[in-house]
């Protein structure tokens, strides 16, 4: 259940499953470079959200996702992965356990999947998942400044892999240290909340700005760097978003097979695309070797620093000579 925001004035509206969130407010390139090396906060509202509670939540979710969640204390974040049978990735979860609650975030508009999907594998426990993405928004604080932000906002800064609840009811948490801080507020205090984190020294950023240092740093989204057949090994989902020691879940026969033997049939790269064109290639666009495919391109963006690069997921064998759209790529392992 995406709810849709009104957009401040100044904002230009992001693209595709994003159209319900600002790209960029009239300078994109000085805003990725205040994300960069500042402090730059995003409207992510477009994200869906739901909550688990109830006794059984955490061994419950434990046996249905790819993560170890039947340890976690309170204030634990981290994420997990639904798959299939043959153990392609068909759901991405941000977890946080928290007041006796789980919350989990995803992707724009998947809330009703995610919902069914455990609604269906319920069973006998004492279990209740809700969407909740009428209530709730995400924003994200990152860079180098942001726990000076935080922190003058009068605003708790969480240790990696941690959360922290907010007066609000809501959460902030920070998953790794590499990654942005994300507050999860109620939905009518997105716009307040923004301010006053732009108010602490904050500047306020769109999507490309986040997308590009999203790409930089080659963290994949799900739904632009996966297909029907990724597996987690070939987007490094292995370790941060699968636990390699737990139990039987779905899709475990196939994450194990491809671990011990190292080699999964496809990698996430780093392309650096032709400039000539102001025009970026789509999600899904083919990346070829001698006319071939050998894989396809995910994200791509313009860099403030990088110029115009994209993620791709390409074959293992697949190094020299690739192109996309009919133009030579570089590539960076």
């Amino acid at each position: 259940m995406t709810v849709h925001l009104g957009l401040p004035d100044n904002a230009v509206p992001a693209p595709g499953v994003d159209a319900a969130i600002a790209w960029h407010y009239g300078d994109p390139l000085r805003e990725q470079r205040a994300l960069a090396t500042r402090a730059g906060v995003v409207d992510r509202s477009n994200r869906d959200v739901l909550q688990v509670s109830g006794v059984d939540r955490l061994a419950w979710l434990h046996t249905i996702c790819s993560q170890h969640l039947s340890a976690l204390t309170d204030g634990d974040t981290t994420q997990a992965l639904v798959l299939s049978p043959h153990g392609h990735v068909e759901q991405h979860w941000q977890v946080s356990e928290l007041g006796g609650t789980v919350w989990v975030d995803t992707e724009p508009g998947a809330s009703a999947t995610v919902l069914d999907y455990l609604t269906k594998m319920r069973f006998l426990k004492r279990v209740e998942p809700v969407d909740v993405s009428a209530d709730w928004g995400v924003l994200s604080l990152g860079g180098p400044a942001a726990d000076e932000v935080l922190a003058a906002a009068g605003l708790p800064v969480p240790a990696p892999g941690r959360a922290v609840a907010l007066e609000s009811g809501g959460l902030v948490r920070r998953l790794d240290a590499s990654v942005p801080a994300d507050l999860i507020v109620p939905r009518a205090a997105v716009r307040a909340t923004m301010a006053a984190l732009v108010e602490a020294g904050a500047v306020a950023v769109g999507s490309w700005a986040y997308e590009a240092l999203r790409v930089e740093t080659r963290r994949p989204r799900l739904g632009f760097e996966t297909d029907h057949r990724t597996i987690p090994h070939e987007v490094g989902w292995i370790g941060s978003a699968v636990h390699l020691n737990k139990g039987c879940y779905r899709g475990q026969e196939t994450v194990a097979r491809v671990h011990n033997l190292g080699r999964p049939p496809r990698r996430l790269v780093l392309l650096h695309l032709a400039g000539e064109s102001d025009e970026l290639p789509e999600p899904g666009t083919p990346v070829e070797l001698d006319g071939r495919p050998v894989g396809f391109l995910g994200t791509a963006v313009h860099h403030y620093e990088l110029g115009p690069i994209a993620l791709a997921v390409i074959k293992r064998s697949a190094t020299d000579g690739l192109s996309v759209g009919g133009a030579p790529v570089g590539v960076e392992e």
